[in-house]
Order: C-alpha cells, then sequence, then structure tokens
C-alpha cells in the first residue's frame, strides 16, 4: 500500500493508521467531554481508550478481508453474470418495435457469439432466440435481415452439430431460402442468408434432402453467371456478382461434404461450366471459381486417381493467362491476388501440389494443406472474424472439424511460458535489424561484386 507523507521529523505511517489515530482521538475527546467537567469512579486511561478503538477497527479489518481470499472468483462469477444479463437483454431487445433497437441487439450479439463459448448459456434458450431471429427476418428490413442471418450463423457454430442445431436449421431453413431466392429482397439481405445456407446447413444437415435441396437452391443463383449458349459472358452490376460470389463460396463449402456418388453428378454439370466464369468481370468471382474448380479436381482425384478431364488443355491456358495477368486497368492488389491464387491453382491441376499454409492460435497450429481444408477454413474465418482464433482453442466443432482433439486445459503459468517476453521479442527485433541492415548495406555498397 502507498505511503502518506508525514510531518517533519515523524515517521511516515500509512493512511490507515492515520485514520485510526483520528479515531483514537475522537473517541478520547468524547469519553473525557461525557463526565461534565466532574472526575467520575473509572479509572479509564487515555491508552485504554486507545486499545479499545485499536481492537475494535482491527477486528472489523480482519472481517472485511474474509472475502478478498475468494475475491478473484467472486469477480469472475460476476463478471459472467454481468454478461449474461447483458445478453438476456440484447434478446429481449430483439423483440422491440424500433427497427435501431433491434438492429443494434443483433449487432451485440453477433459480437458476442463470435468472441466467446456461450454454448452452455444458449442451449438453454435456443427456443426464445430462434423465434426472435425468426422474426427479425420475417418483419425485418435490408440490413436487420443481413445481420439476424449472420447471427444464425453464429448460433449454428455456437450450438454445433448436435439436436440443439439441427433444430435451428430446421426452423429457419425455409425463411433463409425464400431471402435468398427473393429477387425483390435486399442485395445486403440475400447476401448474407446465402451465406447462412451453406454454414448451417454445412454443420446442422442431418438428413441428405437438406443438402440436395440447398445446394440446388445455390446453384439456381450464381448459375446465372454462366457463359450462355451464345458464348456471350453474362453482365450484371457489382451487387449481384457480390450474391454470386456468395452462392459460388457457399455452394463449395457443400460439395466437401457430399458423398462420391453425388460428386460424380456435380463433376459432369459444373466442371465443364465453372471454367466460364473465370471470364467474369468481378476478380473475387474469378478466384472464387477458380478455387471451386481446384477444389472438384481434388475430390474427383480421391475418388479415381487416374481421373482426367478432357478440358484439361483449355482450362490451364486460361489458368496461366490470369496467373500472368498485368493489365493496367484492374487494381494492383486485385492483380496481384489474383496471380497468386491462380498460380497455386495451376501448379495443383498440373502438378498436384497444393500450397501449405501454417495457422498459430495459442500454443497449438492448423496445417492447411488441401483445398478442402481451406474452403471450410476460409467459411469459418469470413463468418468469425478475429474471433476464429479463440474458437479454433475452444470450440468442439471447429476442433472436431479440424481434427485438433478435445480442447486444451492450460493454467496461466503454463500459458506464460509459451509466451515470448517483450525484453525477448525486443532482442530478437533488434537483431533481425542489424542482420536486415548489414545485408543492405553489402549490396547498396559500389565495391560489392554484382553478379
Amino acid at each position: 500500500m502507498p505511503k502518506s507523507r508525514g510531518r517533519t521529523g515523524h515517521k511516515k505511517g500509512s493512511l490507515r493508521h492515520e485514520l485510526l489515530q483520528l479515531k483514537v482521538s475522537a473517541k478520547v475527546a468524547q469519553q473525557k467531554g461525557g463526565q461534565n467537567g466532574v472526575k467520575g469512579d473509572t479509572h479509564t486511561s487515555d491508552d485504554d481508550l486507545a486499545s479499545e478503538v485499536l481492537s475494535h477497527c482491527s477486528s472489523a479489518s480482519e472481517t472485511a478481508s474474509v472475502p478478498e481470499e475468494g475475491g478473484e472468483g467472486i469477480n469472475e462469477q460476476m463478471a459472467q453474470e454481468e454478461a449474461e444479463n447483458k445478453l438476456k437483454e440484447c434478446i429481449d431487445n430483439t423483440m422491440d418495435k424500433s427497427a435501431k433497437v433491434r438492429q443494434n441487439a443483433l449487432e451485440s450479439l453477433k459480437l458476442a457469439f463470435s468472441s466467446k463459448i456461450l454454448a452452455d448459456f444458449l442451449v438453454e434458450r435456443r427456443v426464445t432466440l430462434t423465434d426472435c431471429l425468426e422474426r427479425c427476418l420475417k418483419k425485418g428490413k435490408g440490413e436487420e435481415q443481413a445481420i439476424a442471418a449472420t447471427v444464425i450463423s453464429l448460433l449454428c457454430i455456437q450450438l454445433g452439430s448436435c439436436k440443439e442445431g439441427e433444430d435451428v436449421f430446421k426452423t429457419l431453413k425455409s425463411v433463409l431460402t425464400n431471402i435468398f431466392t427473393d429477387k425483390s429482397s435486399s442485395l445486403a439481405a440475400r447476401h448474407s442468408t446465402a451465406v447462412a445456407l451453406g454454414t448451417c446447413c454445412y454443420i446442422a444437415a442431418n438428413e441428405a434432402e437438406d443438402l440436395s435441396s440447398c445446394l440446388a437452391c445455390l446453384e439456381s443463383v450464381f448459375s446465372a453467371s454462366y457463359i450462355k449458349g451464345d458464348g456471350l459472358v453474362p453482365s450484371h452490376n457489382s451487387q449481384t456478382q457480390v450474391l454470386h460470389y456468395n452462392a459460388l463460396q457457399s455452394w463449395s463449402l457443400l460439395v466437401t461434404i457430399c458423398p462420391p456418388s453425388k460428386i460424380q453428378k456435380l463433376l459432369e454439370n459444373h466442371l465443364p461450366k465453372l471454367p466460364g466464369l473465370l471470364c467474369s468481370d468481378s476478380v473475387t468471382l474469378r478466384i472464387a471459381a477458380g478455387e471451386a474448380i481446384a477444389l472438384l479436381f481434388e475430390l474427383a482425384r480421391k475418388i479415381d486417381q487416374d481421373f482426367l478431364y478432357e478440358g484439361t488443355d483449355q482450362l490451364c491456358e486460361k489458368l496461366k493467362g490470369l496467373a500472368t495477368d498485368s493489365n493496367k486497368h484492374r487494381a494492383k492488389n486485385d492483380r496481384r491476388k489474383q496471380r497468386s491464387i491462380f498460380r497455386d491453382v495451376l501448379h495443383f491441376i498440373e502438378d498436384e501440389e497444393c500450397p501449405e499454409e501454417t495457422i498459430k492460435f495459442g500454443i497449438e497450429c492448423l496445417c492447411i494443406d488441401s483445398w478442402v481444408k481451406r474452403r471450410v477454413y476460409d467459411a469459418f474465418k469470413e463468418i468469425l472474424g478475429s474471433g476464429i482464433r479463440h474458437h479454433l482453442q475452444h470450440n468442439e466443432l471447429l476442433r472436431d472439424i479440424f481434427e485438433l482433439g478435445p480442447p486444451l486445459m492450460l493454467d496461466a503459468a503454463a500459458i506464460r511460458a509459451n509466451k515470448i517476453s517483450r525484453f525477448e521479442k525486443h532482442l530478437y527485433n533488434s537483431a533481425a535489424f542489424k542482420a536486415r541492415t548489414k545485408a543492405r548495406s553489402k549490396v547498396r555498397d559500389k565495391r560489392a561484386d554484382v553478379l
């Protein structure tokens, strides 16, 4: 405890000590004044009075210090109760008459679901929350419907592939499908419902009919970007292209869980048409088409190692053109991203080499070494945002999907032991800076031999 400044010539005492001294003085003055100037028979001295007050204050202090021993646990419990109360309030506000209040409540639920693990809390309230979200989809407009669809995706991620998650998907599937296929609905709402259909079906669909119907629903939308019979590339505005991109990405996600017999049909119907999307004006749609082609090739080769596609040569020519695209009318970042993706797609189709990526979270890491894993990881990352690492650590659904095993139970000491201290990080950065400066200086020196 910080020390208070004492008077000159006296020792420095604590603030508590000074308060006790003031109480002692007040008690002594009260005791003396209560005699009305007449000496009584009592023999109580100033020291006795001081001892009595100090003893009383000391016992009060000891009593107050008892809860402090378990203070940390009490604080955590209070924080959890406060967070749950806020979530209950947000759920209630999704039924408010004001659209602004409902939208703010949905935003709060979206943030909470993406950053925390709330499965136990949500299981008990899934029916109420499902009814609230269904009302927001039916009665809300545009932005409210879009946020509600995202919250539905997050709710399924929280509940997982258990019966509760299946119930949520079955209840809301028809509403999501109606909004997604309704051309009069807001494009923002259709974008989010496309993602929600793919995510929720991937997690909670327990029947083949649900998977087939969702695939057909998504196909009916993005297939509008396929090259027509006259060989012309369809022209759509940017928002419609985003809708087709989301539909294609959700479709690709569902393809990863299709049985071999279904994949054979998809190969026959879509592999000849998907290369046509590589001519689209939208860079995101071109990239999604390229990744979908690589995904289909990977799944086909798992079924048949000797899989051959008749149009492979023409396809590779298109991919080479996109991998070396240098058109100035396209944005620099778009060109860079496009070249990188299509180089990977081309190498996989020609040499069956899939790019690898390592995702670190906590003291663990996830290796993305296939197009299937990449599509699944990107789908969850798009929904969870920055919360993806927290969910990879603690969400049983994601850990089961990526075969990470049960969540690790680490104490605070183990976590601190695996973290690099700030001083060590500073030393590492300093050494790297010196090495980099030295290497660059050699290159810049005119006397260096340039080969």
